[in-house]
C-alpha cells in the first residue's frame, strides 16, 4: 500500500477550534449515561443496541468542518479508519497534553486487556480499501500479546460456547463491518452470540444507536428533547456545533424544495446508505424520488479551503475536514482530509490525509 498522505506538512488548527471539537465529542459521549435521554430513545432502539457493554467503543470518529462561526459537526463514524498511512507508518500526531504516549500504545490500550483473542471483521475483507489498515491493527495487537485474525463473518462458526475461527474461540470482534446493528443474514450467528453474551463486539451497536446514528442529530434538534434531558448550557453546546438537522418526512416538502440549496440530503439508513446529495445540485425528479422516511436534511456547512503543499512540492487549493478519533472521553488521535469536489473523496489528484498541528 502506498502512502495516503496528501502532504508531509501538518495543517494548522487553532487551540480554540480544537477545544471546541474535543469538548463537543466528550459532551456527546456523556449522553449515553443520561437516564432521561435514554428513556426517550429506548423504544426505538433495535435489540442489539439494548445490550450495555462496559467498555467504550474504539475509534469513534467525529468529523468537523471549520467555519468562521467555529467547528461544525458533519458526521460521527462508528468504526473510523484512516490512521494507517502505509509503509509501516501511522499518521503523525501533534505534541499536545491531550495525547499521552505514542499513538501505537494508545491504540493498543483501547482494546481491553481481557481480550486475548481478537477477530478484525469486515465483509469481503481482503477486497476492502482499508484492508491494509486492518492488517496493521492486527500486527500492532499481536505485538501487544494478542492472538488476532482478519476475517469475514462467514469464517466464524457458532458453537455452544461462542464463536470460533479455525478452532480458536474469539473473545472480541473489532467490527469494521457497516452493519452496525448486526441485522443481516451474514452476521446473524454473530448477533446471536453477542446477545448470549458469548462475544464482545467493538465498536458496539449501542454506541452507534446513541451517538453514531444520523437520526440522533435529528433528535438533538427536536424542540424540547434535549431541554428535558440536560442543562441549557449543554443544549447550547450541542446545537452550536451540530448543524440544524431534520427528518425530511417532518418538513413541508414544497418548502424544503424551494430552500434546497441551503440543505444537504443524507440517507438515514442504518448502514449501506445511498449517498449524500447537495440540494443545490439536485434535480426535481431526483428530489421527488427520495425516500422521505429514510432521508434527513442538514443545514449546508461548506468545507473550509486552504493551500496544501503536495508531496511533489506543488501547491494545491483543497477543501478540508478534521477527524477526532475518540475512545470514550479519551482522545486517541487527530487527522485531516483534504480533497477537491463537492463531497469528501480521494479520487482527485492531491487528495488524501494530512496530519494536524494545534497552533497555540
Amino acid at each position: 500500500m502506498t502512502t495516503s498522505l496528501a502532504s508531509e506538512i501538518p495543517v494548522p488548527v487553532s487551540r480554540s477550534e480544537f477545544d471546541t471539537m474535543l469538548g463537543f465529542s466528550r459532551t456527546v459521549f456523556q449522553l449515553k449515561d443520561n437516564v432521561a435521554y435514554l428513556s426517550r430513545l429506548s423504544k426505538d432502539l433495535p435489540q442489539a443496541a439494548h445490550i450495555q457493554p462496559e467498555w467504550p467503543s474504539v475509534l469513534m470518529g467525529f468529523d468537523f468542518h471549520l467555519t468562521p462561526d467555529g467547528p461544525k459537526l458533519i458526521e460521527i463514524n462508528n468504526n473510523a479508519g484512516g490512521l494507517y498511512i502505509g509503509d509501516d507508518r501511522w499518521i503523525p500526531q501533534p505534541d499536545i497534553p491531550e495525547l499521552q504516549n505514542h499513538l501505537e500504545q494508545r491504540l493498543a490500550e483501547m482494546f481491553c486487556s481481557e481480550w486475548t483473542t481478537i477477530a478484525i471483521m469486515d465483509e469481503n475483507v481482503t477486497a476492502q480499501f482499508m484492508y491494509p489498515e486492518m492488517l496493521a491493527y492486527a500486527e500492532l495487537l499481536r505485538k501487544d500479546g494478542r492472538q488476532v485474525f482478519v476475517i469475514c463473518p462467514e469464517q466464524l462458526q457458532l458453537r455452544d460456547d461462542g464463536l470460533v475461527f479455525d478452532g480458536v474461540r474469539v473473545d472480541v470482534i473489532y467490527n469494521r463491518h457497516t452493519d452496525f446493528y448486526l441485522e443481516g443474514d451474514d452476521v446473524s450467528h454473530i448477533r446471536l452470540a453477542y446477545e448470549r453474551g458469548q462475544v464482545a463486539i467493538n465498536p458496539h451497536p449501542r454506541s452507534y444507536a446513541l451517538i453514531g446514528d444520523k437520526s440522533r442529530m435529528v433528535d438533538w434538534w427536536r424542540e424540547g428533547l434535549l431541554e428535558q434531558c440536560v442543562k441549557q448550557n449543554m443544549v447550547k453546546q450541542i446545537r452550536s456545533v451540530t448543524p440544524e438537522t431534520h427528518q425530511l418526512s417532518e418538513l413541508d416538502m414544497e418548502q424544503a424544495w424551494v430552500e434546497r440549496k441551503q440543505w444537504v440530503f443524507k440517507p438515514a439508513a442504518r448502514h449501506g446508505g445511498k449517498g449524500v446529495l447537495l440540494g443545490k445540485a439536485m434535480s426535481r425528479k431526483r428530489y421527488e424520488a427520495l425516500d422521505v422516511a429514510d432521508t434527513i436534511v442538514q443545514r449546508l456547512v461548506p468545507a473550509s479551503e486552504l493551500d496544501v503543499e503536495g508531496l511533489g512540492g506543488e501547491m494545491n487549493r483543497m477543501k478540508l475536514d478534521i477527524r477526532l478519533y475518540m475512545h470514550g472521553e479519551k482522545l486517541i488521535a487527530l487527522a485531516g482530509r483534504v480533497w477537491r469536489g463537492q463531497m469528501t473523496n480521494f479520487r482527485q489528484a492531491g487528495s488524501g490525509w494530512v496530519s494536524i498541528d494545534i497552533a497555540t
